[in-house]
């Protein structure tokens, strides 16, 4: 029940890049499909998540350049368990919301051409 309230405080206090990126993904506005955020999966809380196309979505701060390792592992982890991890960093979010926007449409699209 620990990560469920993490989860649910987080999703409270969302950072300034989650909430931009979170305005592109809410209420089925990417291409129809539907994203979670602050989602609990094992002993993670990722950041975006949709159910239908296994796909989670990572924002990386300045802390992540010190997490390589851990972020290696976590998302080994969530691969293991048929799930596609693509991260970002927050600058990019930023700076560059649209290109960020086409990765995940590059990757959506190659998704459901695999299918």
């Amino acid at each position: 029940m620990k990560l469920t309230n993490l989860a649910r405080n987080l999703r409270k206090s969302q950072t300034d890049v989650e909430q931009i990126l979170w305005f592109q993904l809410r209420n089925r506005r990417f291409l129809n499909y539907k994203f979670r955020r602050q989602l609990p999966i094992g002993p993670y809380i990722v950041d975006f998540f949709c159910t239908e196309l296994c796909l989670i979505i990572e924002l990386d701060g300045s802390q992540h350049n010190d997490q390589g390792v851990e972020d290696k592992e976590r998302t080994l982890f969530l691969n293991q368990r048929g799930f596609k991890v693509i991260r970002f960093w927050n600058n990019d979010v930023f700076s560059n919301l649209d290109g960020v926007m086409e990765s995940i449409r590059v990757v959506v699209e190659k998704h459901e051409n695999d299918r």
